[in-house]
């Protein structure tokens, strides 16, 4: 694992704020397995807090964008669970 890329990935995912309830993604406990591996992949499973949240599409869009951003990181990875439209919302994120 690569200390330094897992430190700046989980400080990204703590600035997604849900606006609905103004907490980090991070504080809410959505993200769950994160891993970095030496070549920067990262992945995780997202949990929104329901099957349906109305800010699942968003939340997730921004996990990736911040994610991406970081220089060391290669490639995101995020499997979804606890949601209606998962299987999309996972074809959307690795597009």
């Amino acid at each position: 694992m690569n200390v330094d890329t897992m430190q700046k990935v989980t400080e990204a995912l703590a600035q997604v704020i849900d606006p609905e309830t103004g907490l980090n993604i991070m504080r809410m406990d959505l993200i769950h397995n994160l891993s970095v591996d030496e070549k920067g992949n990262v992945s995780m499973t997202f949990r929104p807090s329901s099957p349906v949240c109305p800010m699942a599409y968003a939340l997730a869009h921004e996990i990736k964008k911040r994610l991406v951003n970081i220089e060391s990181v290669r490639q995101v990875i995020i499997r979804v669970e606890n949601f209606r439209d998962a299987a999309r919302l996972e074809q959307l994120l690795s597009a």
